[in-house]
């Protein structure tokens, strides 16, 4: 027996699992922005992969992804195009673009006119950026040095159903 009584295992129980929540929150509260980017568009890309590969039968799922993808793309040209945005301004464009590219190639995608393939490379090569770029304060612009160029503000409210 493990001494605690009926009554009180939901208590015990209860208070693990709040321990263990308290616990991922604070954790997650630690990470830098420029790593809750390479989660967001890691998962999102992985999702959309997985996806296609699993053939016709999972088509919702791919549309689910297609449609998350967007999201985040469309949160990351809100960002770029805010004038408070740190980012250079070539850089900013070259985001708003490829947002652009997502929107449209999207669209083809869901039309079965397009291939997956080009969403996934953009979506990587991202990430190469973000995994690439040193993070240091000296490296970084005012506001910080990812792709979002102000601490990834969208990320919390924009792409919480990402997560």
């Amino acid at each position: 027996m493990d001494g605690i009584g009926p009554r009180n295992k939901g208590i015990v129980m209860n208070a693990h699992l709040m321990a263990r929540r308290a616990y991922a929150q604070s954790n997650t509260s630690t990470r830098t922005a420029r790593a809750i980017e390479y989660d967001l568009i890691a998962r999102v890309t992985h999702r959309m992969k997985s996806a296609a590969e699993a053939g016709p039968r999972s088509y919702p799922a791919l549309v689910a992804a297609l449609h998350d993808n967007r999201k985040l793309w469309t949160a990351l040209a809100v960002d770029v195009a805010d004038e408070d945005n740190k980012l250079p301004q070539e850089l900013r464009a070259q985001i708003f673009y490829l947002c652009e590219f997502v929107q449209h190639h999207t669209g083809k995608i869901l039309s079965r006119k397009a291939k997956l393939a080009p969403l996934i490379e953009v979506n990587r090569a991202i990430l190469a950026g973000l995994n690439s770029r040193p993070a240091t304060a000296a490296s970084r612009p005012a506001g910080g040095s990812t792709v979002l160029g102000t601490g990834a503000r969208a990320d919390a409210s924009s792409l919480a159903s990402l997560r």
